[in-house]
């Protein structure tokens, strides 16, 4: 586990593609009880150690993953999230080829489908079922290679699978995502899909706060993140 931001209120963590954020039905151990016992041992702390889940990342994704050290803090960034306002993430994907536009809005309506565990579009909000659920996203090309390109993408809603759905859809599967459409698996078993950076105001000290995550050691990473500006 790497430690990229650590305070009283506050704790990030650069999550492996490998590793859940909570318990599921897999019995793993999640991410937020690793956390807590380098907390309990770091600190030396009697009983029970209190940290609080404030957003989720899907188990094949990288990147950063932001904890709440106090009921203080779990409350507000709750709500932080919750608006969509107050916190920007931004995701870096490898994706299969090229999009057609360097740059772009992605608007949809989505469908989950919990049976497949997947988002599907829907082409129209007349056609969309009651479950649906509107989304949008910007993306632009930061670098390009021979078969991959590496893509910067910006939420502006966070639905299931949003990212991975939208950008399929438009040709450009994340790289190891096959239940997306993408031509093959990665050796890890993750997807090309990274949570670069969080951006907040601090839920106590209202400072800014600006988190980033190296990319995964990783050739195919390291060749299209070299020698980036952000």
């Amino acid at each position: 586990m790497t430690v990229l931001y650590e305070d009283n209120h506050i704790i990030a963590v650069n999550k492996t593609c490998n590793e859940i954020v909570q318990g599921d039905k897999t019995g793993d151990t999640p991410l937020s009880e690793i956390v807590k016992a380098y907390i309990k041992e770091k600190y030396n702390k009697p009983g029970d150690v209190f940290l609080g889940v404030t957003h989720r990342l899907d188990r094949p994704t990288s990147g950063v993953v932001l904890f709440a050290r106090t009921s203080k803090a779990l409350t507000r960034l709750n709500e932080m999230f919750k608006s969509h306002e107050q916190i920007k993430k931004t995701y870096w994907a490898i994706v299969q080829g090229s999009p057609k536009m360097e740059e772009a809005r992605l608007e949809n309506w989505l469908v989950r489908n919990e049976a497949q565990n997947k988002s599907f579009i829907v082409k129209s909000q007349k056609s969309k079922v009651e479950s649906a659920k509107w989304a949008a996203l910007t993306y632009r090309v930061l670098a390009k290679g021979e078969r991959y390109s590496l893509l910067e993408v910006n939420l502006e809603t966070g639905r299931h699978h949003q990212i991975r759905c939208q950008l399929a859809a438009i040709g450009c599967p994340v790289k190891g995502d096959l239940k997306y459409g993408a031509k093959r698996s990665n050796p890890d078993g993750g997807i090309c899909l990274h949570a670069r950076k969080i951006e907040f105001e601090h839920p106590v000290s209202h400072q800014q706060v600006c988190i980033t995550a190296p990319v995964p050691a990783d050739s195919l990473w390291e060749k299209l993140s070299t020698n980036l500006t952000e």
